[in-house]
This record gives structure tokens, C-alpha cells and sequence, in this order.
């Protein structure tokens, strides 16, 4: 007679938080693996939710990237020519055209979001960059430490003192006015911030008993920065890309609208330099203004509470603040 069908035997219930087998056999460590990362993923729901202002930033998040991906099916390539614009110069808003038209009789709307994709796509490609840039730094830098530390800590201070508009627009400057050009200065100077903070996270990881441990058992530098101390960088990483997004963003449209960026590209930056080169503040032609900067601003406002509220699930310290 089995263990369960014993009646002076109790039968063993499985602890609550045990991970469970698979069907017709014992847990395998990937559906172990796979059944803690999607609990994971169900926590971090959980406790995101209860932010609001997170929850908010994500919806308007997503509308502005669903119209981005959308942009090609809603408006006409023919809509953006100034060849054969669909409309007069400077017309305002009507039923026709809902947020007016420039001064070559185009849709602002259609511009607006038009531009998304070139905005969204340079704020995303340009974080990319100094993200990835600062993180291999910040890990190498805590690592390895020593004088190749204190050279790379260097470099970054150096990094950090100097403008970072004043030194993108000069990045800008030398090179060739294209959406590429823009997406490296921005990538190159905006890194220094974040490989200060992966360093410190860093050292904290490092000083952990594990980590002893792991070198005890043969682990190499290799195994040890990518297995035990970027997993744990990651959250820190994840909120500070989300921060970094609406900064690459506004900067993107600074330079546009200072004229360095992609002229053959529409862009919120780059519509607001052509309503001042029209002379739309002197016109009151508030309808070709004020659509590009409130997409600006709502976008790093979405991020910005989106990083908040990462911050706030990352950090327990920070949770109770709403």
C-alpha cells in the first residue's frame, strides 16, 4: 500500500510557493526557471499597478509608440509633400483638419504624428547606446578596479562636467546632418550618468558572499559579470533607460530645432524649427506650435512616471511613495 492511500500515513500536501512539476513527471530545471520568471513577472505587475501616475504614463506611452507604428497606414507619404499639399497655408483648425495646417497648407496632425517615429526612434536608438555604453563601463570600472578603474572613473567625470548639449551640438556640427549623427551624439554624451550608478551597484554585488563563493569554485571574470552581477544591475538599468528615453527625446528636439538635425526627416524638434523659420509666433499661428511641444512634453512626461514607478518597484524604500 502507497504512503497516500494509508490512512495512518498523512498524505503530503506541496509547499504553497513550490514550484510545480510538469504533468507526467518531475520538475525540469527550465520549467522551474520558466515558472519563476513568469511569477516574477506576475509580482512586478502586481505592485506596478498600484502606482497611478505609473499606469498613466504607461497608457500614454503606448498611444504615442501605437501611433508611431501606425503613422504609415494613417498618413499619406503624398500628405507631407510640399509639392501638392491638400490644404491652404496656415489654415486653423477645422473638422477638415483638426489641428490646422503650415505654411504649406499640411496637416499639423499628420505631421505630429509623423514625426513620432522619427522622435520615438531616436530617443529609443540614442538610450540604447548610452545605456549599453555606460553599463560595460560601470561593470568593467567595478570589477576590475584598480588604475584601470580610476582611468575609466576619470574619463567619466570628465564626461560628466562638461555640457551635454553644448557637446552634442558639436558632435552635430562635424558631422553629417543625418538622423545617424544625431543618435551618436546623443549616445556618446549622455552615458556618464548611468556608468556612475552601475559602478556603485557594482561594487555592492561584488561585495556579496556569493560572489566569494563563485570565485572559490573557478568562476571567471566573464561568468561572474554576466551571470551574477548584470542580472542585478538590470532593474537599475530598466528605470534608468525609461528616465533617459524622455531625455534623449528632448534633446533630439533641441537639435532639430537648432537646425542639426535631418532636414529630409519630419520630427517634432524639426517642426517646431520650421514654425519659427515661418514665422508662426510673430503670425500667431498658435496651431503650428503648440501641437509638436505639448507631444514633447506629454512623451517625457509618460516616460518619466514610467521610471518612477519602476524606481518605486525596485526599491522597497521607495514603494510607500506615491
Amino acid at each position: 500500500m502507497s504512503a497516500g492511500t494509508d490512512p495512518g500515513i498523512p498524505a503530503r500536501r506541496p509547499a504553497p510557493d513550490a514550484d510545480p512539476a510538469p504533468s507526467g513527471g518531475p520538475a525540469t530545471p527550465r520549467a522551474v526557471a520558466r515558472e519563476r520568471r513568469r511569477r516574477a513577472r506576475a509580482r512586478f505587475w502586481r505592485e506596478y499597478r498600484t502606482n497611478r501616475a505609473g499606469v498613466f504614463g504607461l497608457a500614454g506611452l503606448l498611444l504615442f509608440v501605437l501611433l508611431a507604428l501606425a503613422a504609415p497606414l494613417i498618413v499619406a507619404p503624398a500628405d507631407l509633400s510640399v509639392t501638392g499639399p491638400p490644404g491652404m497655408p496656415y489654415e486653423p483648425p477645422s473638422a477638415e483638419f483638426p489641428l490646422g495646417t503650415d505654411n504649406f497648407g499640411r496637416s499639423v496632425l499628420d505631421l505630429v504624428i509623423w514625426g513620432s517615429r522619427v522622435s520615438l526612434t531616436v530617443g529609443f536608438t540614442a538610450t540604447f547606446v548610452s545605456v549599453a555604453l555606460g553599463a560595460l563601463i560601470g561593470i568593467v570600472a567595478g570589477h576590475f578596479g584598480g588604475w584601470g578603474s580610476t582611468v575609466l572613473m576619470r574619463i567619466t567625470d570628465w564626461f560628466i562636467v562638461l555640457p551635454t548639449l553644448v557637446l552634442a551640438i558639436a558632435l552635430a556640427a562635424v558631422m553629417s546632418r543625418s538622423t545617424l549623427t544625431v543618435i551618436i551624439a546623443i549616445g556618446i554624451t549622455a552615458w556618464p550618468t548611468t556608468a556612475r550608478l552601475v559602478r556603485a551597484q557594482t561594487l555592492a554585488v561584488e561585495a556579496r558572499p556569493y560572489i566569494e563563493r563563485a570565485r572559490a569554485l573557478g568562476a571567471g571574470h566573464a561568468h561572474i559579470m554576466t551571470r551574477h552581477v548584470l542580472p542585478n544591475v538590470m532593474p537599475l538599468l530598466l528605470a534608468q533607460t525609461t528616465l533617459m528615453v524622455a531625455s534623449s527625446i528632448i534633446m533630439e528636439s533641441t537639435l532639430a530645432f537648432l537646425g542639426m538635425g535631418d532636414p529630409t526627416t519630419v520630427s517634432w524638434g524639426g517642426i517646431l524649427q520650421d514654425a519659427r523659420n515661418a514665422g508662426a509666433v510673430s503670425s500667431g499661428v498658435w496651431w503650428y506650435l503648440l501641437p509638436p511641444g505639448l507631444a514633447i512634453a506629454v512623451v517625457a512626461l509618460a516616460f518619466t512616471l514610467c521610471g518612477r514607478a519602476l524606481e518605486a518597484v525596485f526599491n522597497p524604500r521607495l514603494r510607500g511613495r506615491r
